[in-house]
């Protein structure tokens, strides 16, 4: 993977692009997030998506009941069987999500300059008069001339399946709008933004916190994505839910930064959160469409900076009825795996979409291509001077260790860890070699029973950029003489020369604790 690493700093012959990619057992160093739903729910499609590159399953509650996700879920467990590639699994909450409620569920059409009112009075049947929402607030949140926008669930933008609404006047509890262009709400639930108002309404729902309690508890899940993170209260609120449900103690939590009000108190929230998932939908709307790239830009600088994954949503809308993106959706792929990404993010490209499995693919080859042109030198001091001295002692191993992998151009950094912290430092250096992490399963007891941890580190880690885990044999320990630390080594690089990544006389670099000492060592491989 390194030794096809080049700048786009640098003179590129242009002939060069037109070579054909190098397949590798790793499809890109950026992670793919799919979301699960109708297109993509069967064993057999799961196994695609898994081959095709996908590494984290979204749930998504906003739409389906907890038996509809238990099936899909039976499904990939499945497919991870069958194809032997792990695969963590992320549940995404509802959250203060305004929605249409369209009993009925037929097509309504909407026409430019008309008027249309939306009602909390919720028995009403939806028509091209009256939108019946689920929240009573909405009239004493906005005022005239605010913004609403009326959409799909997952809306992909295209101006046929969603409306723009202008508030003409307060009408008791209804909300009286102009609509501003002729459309026709299809699709069996609309969202409803309103663009920079402050929406009274919890981040964790009565439903979310039954759903994580029970569907949560039940599948032990690896990451929480929390929706409509606007304060970092909510993510603490969201751990202390948690850390009362037993295993899911360990859950990660993915802030979801979906408005301006989350945007204002972004540095908090990162500080509280595991990570965090740039919602471009929601931003794309309350954002001014000039400030959007702004902010993506700067919320992941500062992701990569915490060390903490960044992700990030819509970027391949049209794939989800066509096989190809656009060239500016292609090129915004690219921009974010420049930019420092973790994961790509995707929603309806593979929940109702056309293609998902291309679409997995496709996004892949082009986080692969632009993750070797990818200026890890600049990243790398940019880091070091950010994180500034005296670095803890972890910080400086993680740090060494990449600068001397890229120094004897190793082939792969493997590194021993029982908690993820370690590996996941050194990712955050972003090394052009990918990271395999030996997860060193710890022995832990609750008093009841014995277990081992380590699959939840593991597959957390599947989330982070240029992360690659497999579980070792729980009788080494991470610290241990020096006989189990080579048999676990040499499992590691087998299994390396297996999958591709390392061939006869590379060197690797390995680090690991020896006793009470952390050691970066380079070993050249023999025949």
């Amino acid at each position: 993977m390194h030794s096809n690493h080049l700048l786009l700093e640098e003179p590129i012959r242009m002939a060069s692009i037109l070579e054909p990619s190098k397949a590798n057992f790793f499809p890109a160093m950026t992670k793919i997030v799919g979301t699960l739903g109708p297109k993509s729910r069967s064993v057999e499609a799961i196994s695609a998506c898994l081959k095709a590159g996908m590494s984290v399953a979204r749930f998504d509650f906003s739409w389906g009941d907890s038996e509809y996700h238990q099936e899909t879920l039976e499904n990939l467990k499945a497919a991870i069987k069958a194809t032997k590639k792990l695969c963590a699994v992320m549940l995404d909450t509802v959250g203060a999500e305004l929605q249409v409620v369209n009993k009925r569920e037929t097509p309504i059409s909407l026409k430019e300059d008309a008027i249309v009112t939306l009602t909390p009075h919720q028995g009403q049947e939806a028509s091209n008069e009256v939108l019946p929402i689920n929240f009573g607030g909405l009239a004493k949140a906005v005022k005239k001339g605010d913004t609403i926008f009326v959409g799909q669930y997952l809306f992909t933008g295209s101006e046929t399946t969603s409306v723009w609404l202008e508030v003409d006047q307060v009408n008791g509890d209804d909300v009286v709008c102009v609509v501003k262009n002729s459309a026709t709400l299809a699709g069996s639930m609309f969202t409803l933004h309103a663009s920079q108002v402050h929406i009274d309404m919890p981040t964790l729902t009565d439903k979310d916190k039954e759903v994580i309690s029970t569907w949560g508890v039940q599948n032990k899940i690896d990451f929480i994505s929390l929706s409509y993170t606007r304060h970092a209260e909510d993510v603490r609120e969201a751990r202390e839910l948690l850390s009362k449900l037993g295993d899911l103690s360990q859950t990660q939590i993915l802030a979801k930064i979906e408005n301006v009000e989350g945007l204002t108190h972004f540095d908090e929230i990162l500080k509280e959160a595991d990570g965090i998932i740039l919602s471009r939908g929601n931003l794309g709307i309350d954002l001014p469409p000039e400030k959007v790239f702004l902010f993506q830009k700067a919320a992941v600088h500062k992701c990569n900076m915490a060390g903490k994954p960044a992700v990030v949503t819509r970027v391949v809308d049209s794939m989800t009825d066509n096989l190809r993106p656009t060239r500016a959706e292609a090129t915004d792929v690219a921009n974010a795996v420049l930019d420092g990404t973790d994961a790509i993010l995707l929603g309806a490209e593979t929940l109702r979409g056309l293609y998902p499995v291309e679409t997995i693919s496709t996004v892949g080859k082009i986080c692969s291509e632009a993750g070797k042109v990818f200026n890890q030198d600049l990243y790398f001091k940019k880091t070091v001077k950010f994180v500034g001295e005296p670095m803890t002692h972890l910080e400086a191993i993680a740090s060494s260790a990449v600068r001397a992998a890229i120094k004897v151009k190793a082939s792969v950094i493997i590194c021993f860890t029982s908690s993820g912290r370690a590996a996941r430092l050194i990712a955050k250096y972003r090394p052009t070699m990918p990271v395999l992490s030996v997860v060193i399963p710890r022995l832990k007891t609750n008093q009841l029973k014995w277990s081992f941890s380590g699959a939840f580190e593991a597959r957390q880690s599947l989330i982070v950029r240029g992360l690659f885990p497999m579980l070792a044999d729980p009788r080494h320990p991470a610290e241990s003489n020096n006989a189990t630390n080579e048999s676990v080594l040499k499992v590691a690089l087998d299994h390396g020369k297996a999958s591709g990544v390392i061939k006869s006389h590379d060197r690797v670099v390995v680090c690991q604790k020896v006793g009470d000492a952390s050691v970066v060592k380079i070993i050249e491989l023999e025949d």
